[in-house]
């Protein structure tokens, strides 16, 4: 019972599921008739005796639910998702066990897709979801180029759940057990005994116990200083942080060269982190990037104009808000995509085009809004949010999508006042970039 059994083709287990599933009505009645057997083998005649015979009892729903949870958690485990998978997505596969979806080949392809296609990019994903959150320089592209110095030695926490996520990513890149609760008790007493590893004073010894216990706890290469205020400083030793920017420099990928000077047109090298995107110019947007614009402002009545705007798919989502909304593309095919759909669209280089150009005339200089996905190489997108502010009336609002260096590494935008919003970790994965973004909102001052 306690051993995983390695995992079969996935229609084998759907097979074996569905075959038990349809079996629990007879089993269900076996059980009763076994009962019904015990209370039989111990009477006469058919008269019971004092004694109350309890035999106990089932019903389907429960053996329902408890086969459902065991087929997930076979393919849990069989894919090794215990080890690998991050603590957001541990976290995620908790809350999805109370009630489970039904174990379809469908519902399987969906949660067990990405990590069935590319396991080594669910531990990578891991280390960036862990690290952004701990320090702005782990979000930055240009900062974990392999020989790149800038990482932080040492990063603030709170609370032992917090150390044990920092160390499990690490664990699971660097093929190593995860840490044991033992291990992170044992931390928290001694900060130092993780760094080269070896025997510790058991943590978990009843100080009743007159013979002293040890506990072995493997080199992990951190150590751990604490401090009044229920901060905990977690340092990494070198060997430790070369692995986290090693993974960190893999999943964001040789990511965009900085080109601040190029021209649009100009060839830069492609993103080595995922082959999605036809080319370096076009990232679309994804679905759950749109609904974080969508979600920030309330679009009703407005004209917004959309720089860059693709295929057209952040100009439906605007049009269904209520918006009056313009593009500019300078590909011809992506352009008549979002024409197909019935939206505005000018064929045209963003940069070189004067708001007195526009198909709408002198209107092209007062929208109340830019809603953009500029370009994400090196630092080319500064020229675009500051070209598109001349497209905006007095008080209009710029919301752009930019590459998070934008916000933590250039500052050339800081003299406009930027509001910023960071994305997830991964939010354009799927269209072909791992660079972690944020929102950038700028409003339009008013002239003195």
């Amino acid at each position: 019972m306690g051993e995983v059994a390695k995992l079969r083709s996935l229609p084998d287990v759907v097979a074996e599921y569905d075959a038990k599933l349809a079996a629990i009505p007879q089993i269900i009645a076996d059980f009763a008739a076994a009962g019904d057997a015990v209370k039989v083998a111990v009477s006469v005649g058919g008269e019971y005796g004092q004694e109350n015979i309890n035999v106990g009892g089932t019903y389907a729903r429960t053996l329902e639910m408890n086969l459902l949870r065991s087929a997930w958690q076979h393919v849990w485990r069989g894919l090794n998702l215990p080890t690998i998978a991050s603590a957001k997505d541990k976290a995620n596969w908790e809350r999805a066990m109370a009630a489970p979806a039904p174990f379809t080949l469908d519902n399987l392809r969906a949660t067990f897709g990405p990590y069935l296609e590319n396991p080594r990019a669910t531990i990578l994903r891991g280390m960036a979801e862990v690290f952004a959150d701990l320090d702005p320089a782990y979000k930055s592209h240009e900062k974990v180029k392999v020989g790149v110095k800038g990482l932080p030695k040492r990063v603030i926490v709170r609370g032992s759940d917090k150390i044990r996520d920092i160390l499990n990513a690490l664990a699971a890149y660097q093929g190593k057990p995860l840490a044991s609760h033992l291990e992170i008790s044992a931390l928290m007493k001694d900060g130092n005994c993780l760094r080269d590893g070896g025997e510790v004073p058991d943590p978990f010894q009843s100080r009743y116990e007159r013979d002293p216990r040890t506990a072995t706890v493997p080199a992990r290469g951190v150590w751990l200083k604490k401090f009044q205020n229920g901060n905990n400083h977690l340092f990494f030793a070198p060997d430790a942080l070369a692995d986290i920017n090693r993974a960190l420099a893999e999943y964001y990928g040789d990511v965009l060269a900085d080109c601040d000077d190029a021209d649009d047109d100009r060839p830069v090298p492609r993103h080595t982190g995922t082959a999605v995107a036809k080319d370096l110019q076009f990232y679309p947007t994804p679905r759950k990037v749109i609904d974080a614009i969508i979600d920030r402002a309330d679009f009703r009545g407005l004209r917004v104009l959309e720089p860059s705007c693709g295929d057209g798919r952040m100009m439906d989502a605007l049009r269904d808000a209520g918006a009056e909304v313009y593009g500019v593309e300078v590909d011809r095919q992506r352009a008549q995509m979002a024409r197909n759909k019935g939206h505005g669209v000018m064929t045209h280089n963003f940069l070189t085009l004067s708001p007195q150009d526009g198909m709408a005339g002198d209107r092209w200089r007062s929208f109340d809004m830019v809603v953009m996905n500029p370009p994400f190489y090196g630092k080319h997108y500064a020229k675009h949010v500051r070209h598109a502010m001349r497209f905006l009336k007095d008080g209009g609002k710029l919301m752009a999508i930019l590459p998070a260096t934008a916000r933590y590494d250039h500052g050339l935008l800081d003299e406009l006042r930027p509001e910023w919003r960071d994305l997830p970790v991964g939010a354009f994965s799927e269209s072909g970039t791992n660079v972690c973004t944020t929102i950038v909102t700028i409003r339009k001052r008013e002239a003195a």
